[in-house]
């Protein structure tokens, strides 16, 4: 990229779920980054560490608690009716169950032409060709489109998917997790067709997931959440070479490989300690009860993201001192 221009800037993203009286559960708390036109965002963590949320968030599916979501300059929460109808034409996601997320009753042909009848983009006889464009586009036949979602593999269905997120011509699409639920053997035709897909159409993504290899392969820049935080932000080649923060460096450690005879795979961070709840956290580190490093400080104190080498950013009070003291840990 020659040139990097901000599509989305999210800032101090926060999202609030009331789960019982005086018990407020902060999946997103806090959360700061900016997304360039054309590339795309990766986002990885454990399950429950907020990162679909965020990504709901980002979206306008949900309301934010708090903070603002730029999209072209304009936070999307202040949208009125019609401005919110024509975000939802540039901004478009593709959700993790392929199955669930397709209305049974509905063909293939009108599940793709929905979103194109919402926004009157084409009629009749130009409607009906650019829906058999599309399910071509995705790697499916014309004659589908007058299938039904139960006929279909889980990845064709969420080839579906995707041909309807295409269908009114979006320019950021979120990808929440949209390969977990697949079979190993498909989850990379699906995530090629993705990035076939950007390189054609110019598409930015925010891409979700908990597949380190996969988040690595799809993504320029990856963000790595834990318990609602991000905890560090970097290019993917640095942050999947380089990790700062223990929880990364754990996250890291745990991708398979190929040959479990060698030194690598024998050099796994063993997380103990208590997973802290995410409902009314205390103060200080959300990572604290697991981290090995953790000082008085950690307990007291939560961390902010700070750039420690350049476009390298950790929220960790001692990241900076490990970095010196083991530069190749």
């Amino acid at each position: 990229m020659d040139k990097k221009e901000v599509l989305i800037e999210v800032k101090d993203l926060k999202k609030y779920f009331q789960v019982g009286k005086n018990q407020t559960l902060k999946a997103v708390d806090g959360v700061n980054f900016k997304i360039y036109k054309g590339e795309t965002l990766g986002i990885v963590g454990e399950s429950g560490c907020g990162k679909t949320t965020c990504g709901k968030t980002v979206m306008g599916l949900y309301k934010a608690t708090g903070g603002e979501v730029l999209f072209d300059g304009v936070d999307i929460n202040k949208l009125n009716k019609n401005e919110k109808k024509e975000f939802t034409k540039r901004a478009q996601i593709i959700f993790q169950d392929p199955y669930s997320s397709l209305n049974p009753r509905m063909t293939v042909g009108d599940i793709i032409g929905e979103g194109i009848d919402i926004h009157k983009l084409y009629t009749g006889k130009e409607r009906q060709e650019k829906i058999y464009e599309l399910l071509e586009l995705v790697g499916l036949n014309r004659e589908h489109a007058l299938r039904f979602p139960h006929e279909f593999s889980g990845g064709q269905r969420q080839r579906i998917g995707i041909a309807r997120a295409l269908a009114i011509e979006p320019e950021f699409i979120v990808c929440d997790e949209p390969i977990s639920a697949l079979d190993v053997s498909i989850q990379a035709q699906v995530v090629n067709l993705l990035i076939e897909l950007q390189q054609k159409k110019n598409l930015t993504y925010l891409f979700i997931a908990h597949d380190l290899s996969m988040v690595k392969h799809i993504s320029d820049r990856v963000g790595v959440m834990y318990l609602g935080n991000m905890v560090e932000f970097a290019e993917s080649d640095e942050l999947y070479q380089n990790p700062l923060h223990p929880y990364t460096k754990a996250l890291m450690a745990a991708i398979p490989i190929p040959d479990p005879d060698t030194e690598e795979q024998k050099k796994r961070i063993r997380l103990e300690g208590e997973i802290p709840s995410p409902v009314n956290p205390k103060p200080g580190c959300r990572f604290v009860t697991r981290c090995r490093y953790a000082t008085e400080k950690c307990h007291q104190e939560t961390p902010q993201l700070e750039e420690l080498k350049p476009e390298h950013f950790v929220a960790c009070h001692r990241a900076k001192e490990l970095m010196e003291d083991h530069p190749q840990e």
